[in-house]
């Protein structure tokens, strides 16, 4: 089948009435490739927002899908902060407990000091008083027998 023949364009174009009006073969194809353009540019304009609409919901999901991944670490290492800062209060109080428990037995080890010299004191005193008796009942015994001759 041939196609109909269409004269070449003209330098001057068709007033809007011209355009408008239909003409017997020519009207009918230009109105059916008028209908077909303007059938595609409604269908790409649909299409145009469709996509538009997509790309924001996959932009939507994506940022929500990255904010619950965001969301599941983020507990995970919330959850070890805390534990770490109840860590170091923990390990503060029990240095606070040992120097303390420290400081209580140095000082058991001074009293226990000072109570092992006075007890060594005693026992030198003890030492020194039978000698001391000792010389004064060789001294009696001297004197007396002395005041005896």
């Amino acid at each position: 089948m041939s196609s109909p023949r269409r004269q070449p364009a003209r330098a001057r174009t068709k007033p809007s009435q011209e355009i408008n009006r239909p003409e017997v073969q020519s009207g009918s194809l230009e109105s059916s490739l008028l209908r077909l353009v303007s059938d595609h540019q409604t269908a790409a304009t649909r299409l145009r927002e469709q996509t538009e609409k997509s790309k924001k919901e996959a932009i939507k999901s994506a940022s929500r899908v990255s904010d619950l991944l965001v969301e599941a670490v983020n507990g995970g290492v919330e959850e070890c902060f805390v534990n770490e800062k109840r860590i170091e209060v923990e390990i503060r109080a029990l240095k606070a407990t040992v120097m303390r428990f420290a400081k209580q037995t140095d000082q058991w080890l001074a009293s226990t000091h000072a109570i092992n010299n006075a007890i060594k004191e005693i026992g030198d005193f003890e030492n020194w008083m039978k000698t001391m008796e000792l010389d004064c009942k060789s001294i009696t015994a001297a004197i007396s027998n002395i005041h005896q001759s």
